[in-house]
């Protein structure tokens, strides 16, 4: 019982697929020009498939109490009539949330006297792996055969609800969803191949820049729920405060509301450790409410006596319960706007805030002519970064500040320098005018060469990823470390340009330097 017997699940006879498609759409974009982006992709049991099959890169496995967390949030759970409503697993894996899920389903039919046939629409979950694919059925099999159903019943029901096929292709075709639930894999926009990644950006325009495929997966999610329905995703968090998920979280605040963030940095949430910085969302197609926003640390996942562990983080976060290992919680009655970041501070901490969003203005602001930026990207920095001041010609290297020398509370230069092949005037430097800088970059050549931005244009082998502005060195600033929770911003004078792991701030109005000595001395020092 394939996909492509069944056909596209949810269209009614006769209906259109383009008309379809159309009541899917949010009205947040219009739609992508050009062609089809599936058109000319291959089917695999029925199912779209464009990306290289095979077990993906990046394929991180949940632990049960976070499934289980994540399930009684978004609210499925046997109590309630289960088989009426359509569950989707876009990115099955080996099964960590789907198997629990069928356990759930088949509680539920016996809970309502419903029988086992009224389960068969109730379920899909996509897989791109057909190896993964098929160890989640006979895991699926496994859990029926449980319950009591025959083999073939079991076989039948497993196959149905299973398919091999890429999520972010299929589901423009699959019907809405009352849950879209699970852990989507964790794969970086340059390890994707370019059809894929152009394919997917049509489909999905929230994935701009630098993304992870994970936001098309949540995007891909949201789109697919109907009037209520709920996306309930353990992944990576950086998107709710990088650039790169800006057009997320406007999407987001315009037609969802947030109903639970839940960071899990040093929660054990995976099977293997993981630097993911992951973090539950829970989301419904519906206006915005209060949200709750929790913090899970090591301690965190231990069973309570008759409580739920997501019914003890709610009455946590409303003061009902006063202790829950690990958690943190609290509730918080309106959300972020547009594309504002999502900070990440303890959950206690959040009304605070919010209060002072209120009362003052952002940070960038024209009256104060104030900016904010990340450093420079290389892709390379083994080969960009160094401290040998000889080694190439010296108006080529630019004193570069690293996040490690924020760490005293003021500025403290550690000899660092950018390789810098920019000219000063726009473009990337002519080699044949510095024979050093060309020797060095030369022996480095198929190194650089290999990175995505020097596939993309060639004849730039030697660039960094980012350009770089060189009046930023002579700037004052102040410096932030990226992902932290603690912030101390550290003054620079002028005489630095950041690292990519340094965020900065500039202003026509503030006098940034007033609070920090300057740092030409440290330079001159360094480079006698």
């Amino acid at each position: 019982m394939n996909a492509a017997r069944q056909g596209i699940p949810g269209l009614q006879a006769g209906e259109d697929v383009k008309s379809f498609q159309a009541s899917l759409d949010l009205g947040l974009a219009e739609e992508p020009a050009g062609p089809d982006p599936t058109a000319g992709v291959a089917l695999v049991d029925g199912l779209p498939q464009l990306a290289q099959v095979g077990e993906p890169k990046g394929v991180v496995y949940t632990r049960p109490w976070v499934v289980d967390l994540i399930l009684d949030l978004a609210g499925y759970r046997p109590e309630d009539d289960l088989a009426a409503h359509y569950a989707v697993e876009p990115s099955v894996g080996n099964g960590a949330f789907l198997v629990p899920m069928v356990r759930r389903l088949m509680a539920s039919l016996s809970a309502h006297g419903r029988d086992i046939g009224d389960a068969q629409p109730a379920l899909r979950a996509y897989e791109l792996d057909r190896d993964a694919a098929v160890r989640a059925t006979g895991l699926v099999v496994q859990e029926l055969r449980q319950h009591g159903i025959g083999k073939t019943q079991a076989q039948d029901l497993a196959q149905g609800w299973v398919g091999v096929g890429d999520y972010l292709l299929a589901s423009p075709h699959d019907r809405q969803a009352d849950l879209v639930v699970g852990n989507p894999p964790y794969i970086r926009y340059d390890d994707l191949p370019a059809k894929a990644l152009a394919a997917y950006r049509r489909l999905y325009p929230a994935m701009v820049g630098r993304c992870d495929i994970y936001v098309g997966f949540i995007e891909a999610g949201l789109r697919q729920l109907k009037t209520g329905g709920i996306l309930a995703f353990i992944c990576a968090d950086r998107w709710m405060r990088s650039a790169y998920g800006a057009e997320l979280r406007r999407m987001i605040s315009a037609a969802f509301g947030v109903e639970a963030v839940i960071e899990m940095h040093d929660a054990a949430a995976f099977e293997d450790e993981v630097a993911a910085y992951p973090a539950v969302i829970v989301i419904r197609r519906a206006g915005q409410g209060q949200a709750l926003v929790a913090s899970a640390g090591p301690g965190a996942g231990t069973p309570m006596a008759g409580i739920t562990l997501a019914d003890a983080v709610s009455g946590l976060a409303r003061g009902q319960v006063t202790e829950v290992p690990g958690f943190t919680a609290t509730t918080v009655g309106r959300w972020f706007r547009g594309t504002s970041p999502w900070p990440a501070l303890e959950p206690r901490k959040l009304p605070l805030l919010q209060g002072l969003e209120e009362r003052f203005a952002p940070l960038e602001d024209e009256n104060t002519g104030t900016k904010i930026g990340i450093g420079v990207a290389t892709g390379a920095d083994r080969v960009f970064i160094t401290t040998d001041a000889d080694l190439v010609e010296s108006d080529r290297l630019l004193p570069l500040a690293m996040s490690a020398d924020t760490r005293q509370g003021t500025l403290q230069w550690s000899g660092h320098y950018l390789v810098d092949p920019w000219a000063r005037g726009g473009g990337l430097v002519d080699l044949a005018t510095y024979p050093q800088l060309r020797r060095y970059l030369e022996r480095h050549k198929n190194e650089l060469q290999r990175r995505n931005i020097a596939q993309r244009i060639p004849r730039d082998w030697y660039r960094t990823i980012d350009r770089v502005h060189h009046e930023l060195s002579q700037q004052p600033k102040l410096y932030f470390p990226d992902m932290k929770l603690v912030s101390n911003p550290v003054v620079d004078r002028g005489g630095t340009y950041p690292h990519h792991n340094l965020y900065y701030l500039t202003s026509k109005g503030w006098d940034l330097g007033a609070c920090s000595p300057p740092i030409d001395k440290m330079l001159s020092m360094r480079r006698q």
